[in-house]
């Protein structure tokens, strides 16, 4: 799957902010983004909503990252549901998906793009 190009890339935070294989959140404007660190995937960090829309808390930083049948995917630490890292749609839930930005490590940073 490819990524929608970006027309601009913003830095988030640096690389050694990132937990591997965990989640933290970021703030960009009145948003707050849950960052991925996956180092074994084609993609090494994923951007999605930290906002879980089941329990409409800002909680998906915190939780269980992993695969479902090789989908890099991050557990709701409320209600369980899987939201995908690569496209935010809720593997339980076709009809719901949360923001996903694109995002990269350059030069030490965290970008996602707009």
């Amino acid at each position: 799957m490819t990524q929608p190009t970006a027309t601009q890339w913003i830095t988030l935070c640096d690389r050694t902010d990132l937990i591997p294989f965990s989640g933290v959140a970021a703030k960009w404007e009145q948003q707050q983004v849950a960052l991925f660190y996956l180092p074994d995937f084609e993609n090494e960090v994923y951007a999605l909503s930290n906002n879980d829309p089941f329990s409409r808390a800002n909680v998906l930083a915190r939780g269980l990252v992993g695969d479902l049948q090789g989908e890099p995917c991050v557990a709701s630490p409320l209600y369980k549901q899987h939201f995908s890292l690569r496209t935010g749609a809720c593997l339980e839930d076709s009809s719901v998906q949360v923001t996903r930005w694109p995002a990269r490590i350059r030069e030490g940073r965290v970008e996602i793009g707009l």
